[in-house]
């Protein structure tokens, strides 16, 4: 019991990337559970979960991994008279140069290399969940990159050579639909289209996580949370900002949502200027309507 309520289609899509060992690429719109999935995936699996957040100027280096030069420049310091007296017996430049190329190498080693997501979940040799979160704000060429991790779940560090997973981890991809992935990249993937939750689902949730909220309640403020994502605002609610109103309706001592405690903890659900106008507007006949 991780208290993530799942649909039919979503436990089924999770059960077949379990034993397909296939991606699965969770989109639809922020706040509708997508990172929460691989975060309960990862807790029901006992794994540890890896999380990469895509952005724009993402690139390969930054998924796979950096070399600790800090400390890279304190062992050279620390170590500069040993080195000096390698390179004394050195019979010409070109033996100098050979004797320093070795010196080098052993600056590029796994003692000063920091994995970052990508390496990590490949060299895992525990369960893992990597998310890969938003990768719709990554760049087409960082997506590509992408595709050939999953295609064979290895990466190639050149001066240390090529790792191959073990066990290939668990992988979810989550996207907010900001722009169109590639064919390939669905291919990969077994396709998770995610949008906010039926009412019955919704009342579900907030029952698991604010188990203090009265049932008649509960249905009323999963009702209006409904009403207001039908209204033409620029953030709609998220499905933890309905836990948070819920939870602060608790804390009130609210036993019926009346207009009065709507207005005072709207800004629990709407979080723009110009959409509080529209959902004050609203209240009224949203509440006529549960």
């Amino acid at each position: 019991e991780v208290g993530y309520v799942a649909d039919p289609a979503l436990a089924t899509t999770v059960f077949l990337a379990s034993r397909l060992a296939k991606p699965i690429l969770a989109e639809g719109p922020a706040g509708v559970g997508k990172t929460a999935l691989a975060t309960a995936l990862a807790r029901a699996g006992g794994a540890r979960l890896l999380r990469l957040q895509c952005y724009e100027g993402l690139d390969e280096a930054r998924t796979l991994y950096e070399w600790k030069y800090g400390k890279q420049l304190l062992y050279v310091q620390l170590l500069r008279d040993a080195v000096g007296r390698e390179l004394a017996g050195a019979a010409s430049l070109a033996d100098a140069v050979t004797r320093l190329g070795a010196a080098d190498d052993a600056f590029f080693s796994e003692a000063f290399l920091e994995p970052r997501p990508l390496l990590e979940a490949v060299r895992a040799t525990d369960p893992v969940v990597l998310l890969i979160d938003e990768v719709d704000r990554a760049e087409d060429e960082l997506e590509a990159f992408f595709l050939e991790v999953l295609a064979e779940y290895q990466v190639t560090v050149p001066e240390l050579g090529t790792f191959v997973a073990a066990r290939p981890p668990t992988v979810v991809l989550t996207s907010n639909a900001t722009r169109e992935l590639s064919d390939a990249l669905r291919r990969r993937c077994l396709f998770l289209p995610m949008g906010y939750p039926d009412a019955a689902r919704e009342a579900a949730i907030v029952h698991h996580h604010v188990p203090d909220v009265a049932a008649r309640l509960a249905g009323q403020l999963v009702g209006f949370v409904a009403g207001l994502r039908r209204l033409d605002l620029r953030k709609q609610p998220s499905i933890a900002e309905t836990l948070d109103w819920a939870r602060a309706l608790v804390v009130l001592g609210a036993d019926d949502l009346g207009e009065a405690v709507v207005h005072d903890t709207l800004t629990l659900l709407v979080k723009y200027e110009g959409d509080l106008e529209v959902a004050r507007a609203a209240v009224p006949s949203l509440l006529a309507a549960r």
